[in-house]
């Protein structure tokens, strides 16, 4: 496991060559070595965007001797055209990518911080002008009957004998939107809400759903289980419809039945 200061140092290591390549433009920070260091701890990976000047991306992807060089390399792979994952032998682990600085402009991405910039850098380049786009707020109706519906169709999938597809359904689909509906009925606490993915942080907004996440979230084998404990918490936060409820219920006692 590493640890805040290996992190640290490895990042003033990666800025300082990245900082070399002529063509370099600034480093920015993301996530918790960015805005968020408050969140800053030895789980934390490296998560960066390297900027550059037009016509040099290509190239800096192609020679990643600026990262390589900072310590030895055990894996590593291009999600993205533009983007790589690289796991360091001694286990800190970077999400990066490289964009031409012009590209910035048309790039979703919560605001980071700059690590290092080139002097006559621009000194808000570590701030979009893309936000991450918000829709309206979901109404709570629509929430609540995508839950329902999940939850049913999972359930049918279970019952069917397709318990993946079932799980993805009432452990994913339904749960995700209860979670929505949870956060939008009781608000939330000064933890940092994720804009790309509400599950975030999770535990530590809503520290009161601990102990009812793991009865929600029973794996391959507890769908019917997972469902009937989803349901009792849809049913304590809004009225849920009682003609689905009583068809969902008695759906999981066949489901439970067939795995006794």
């Amino acid at each position: 496991m590493t640890t805040t200061v290996q992190l640290h140092q490895r990042l003033e290591q990666i800025s300082v060559r990245f900082s070399t390549l002529e063509h370099a433009v600034a480093l920015i920070g993301l996530g918790s070595i960015g805005l968020e260091h408050q969140r800053f701890d030895q789980y934390s990976d490296l998560d960066f965007f390297a900027v550059v000047e037009r016509g040099y991306k290509s190239r800096t992807l192609s020679d990643l001797s600026w990262l390589t060089e900072c310590s030895a390399v055990a894996y590593q792979f291009f999600n993205t055209k533009e983007g790589c994952k690289l796991m360091f032998a001694d286990e800190v682990f970077c999400e990066f990518a490289v964009f031409e600085e012009h590209e910035l402009a048309d790039i979703s991405f919560s605001p980071g911080r700059l690590v290092w910039s080139k002097e006559n850098a621009s000194s808000t380049l570590a701030f979009p002008i893309k936000r991450p786009r918000k829709d309206e707020a979901p109404d709570t109706q629509w929430l609540i009957g995508e839950a329902l519906t999940n939850l049913y169709v999972g359930m049918q999938r279970e019952l069917r004998g397709e318990h993946l597809s079932a799980m993805r359904f009432i452990q994913c689909y339904a749960l995700d939107r209860v979670v929505e509906l949870y956060s939008l009925t009781h608000g939330s606490n000064s933890i940092d809400i994720d804009d790309f993915d509400i599950s975030r942080r999770l535990e530590q907004r809503f520290p009161e759903l601990l102990a009812a996440l793991g009865s929600m979230l029973q794996g391959y084998h507890g769908n019917a289980a997972s469902t009937l404990s989803i349901l009792k918490l849809l049913e304590t936060m809004q009225p849920v419809n009682v003609a689905m409820a009583t068809i969902i219920r008695r759906q999981c006692a066949l489901g439970i039945n067939d795995t006794e």
